[in-house]
């Protein structure tokens, strides 16, 4: 099937797009704008904001169309495929196969400070009506928090015979969160750990190829909740067994 974006009719692929130029005038600002949109291939691009954020420097959001169709039968779904289930379900598929609790090691590593996504997933409460990993039987959850460095992260696992573990990146300027995740699967590849776990990332920018590549066995975005993150480590722990 062909799509272009929808923005005031079907199919008139209009968009928009935001970027900051180190311009010191909004006049010549906006002919600067406009040029790079249509080098971004915008057909009849319109700044519609102007906003100074420092001197020397202006943000600009710029709207127009895109003359290109994207072809979806030649795209792959970069999410996890895996079951959905419930809080329930999961509970009773560790009840059924496992004699003991699933230890889950969950932080935010690196420099990252964010840890509303770690907390969403692993905190009892959870986020949405969606109850957190410390709430489920059967899984000892231990949540580290931010800034933990990865190898105080892998000390932890090894101390508690984690099963899985859990990375939350949230900062991700100049790709700070690419060189700490690939850190990491090398720390765990040198202390002989790398085999014994599921190692998931999760994160704004993070998607399940992404992590596949970095060498995570899967990787959550947005909008996903403690039991897609769940049902998907437990699944994999049973296909280890």
């Amino acid at each position: 099937m062909k799509i272009r974006p929808y923005g005031d009719t079907s199919h008139d692929g209009k968009v928009q797009v935001s970027f900051t130029l180190p311009i010191s005038t909004d006049g010549l600002g906006i002919s600067a704008a406009k040029e790079l949109a249509k080098k971004m291939g915008l057909v009849n691009p319109q700044v519609v904001h102007v906003e100074d954020i420092h001197e020397g420097y202006r943000f600009f959001v710029v709207y127009g169309s895109v003359p290109y169709e994207i072809e979806t039968d030649t795209l792959k779904d970069e999410e996890i495929e895996n079951v959905s289930l419930s809080k329930e379900e999961i509970e009773e598929m560790i009840s059924k196969n496992f004699n003991r609790n699933l230890v889950f090691v969950g932080a935010s590593t690196g420099s990252d400070a964010h840890t509303v996504g770690i907390d969403a997933i692993m905190n009892m409460k959870g986020y949405a009506g969606h109850y957190g990993l410390e709430r489920y039987k059967g899984i000892q959850a231990y949540n580290l928090g931010s800034q933990v460095e990865n190898e105080e992260f892998v000390r932890f696992a090894r101390k508690v015979k984690a099963d899985v573990l859990l990375v939350s990146q949230t900062v991700t300027q100049k790709d700070v969160h690419i060189k700490n995740l690939v850190n990491l699967v090398e720390l765990l590849e040198a202390e002989n750990m790398r085999k014994d776990v599921i190692l998931i990332a999760g994160g704004a920018r993070i998607t399940n190829e992404l992590a596949k590549e970095l060498g995570y066995d899967g990787g959550f975005g947005p909008r996903k909740y403690a039991e897609d993150v769940a049902a998907f480590a437990v699944e994999r722990l049973l296909e280890k067994k």
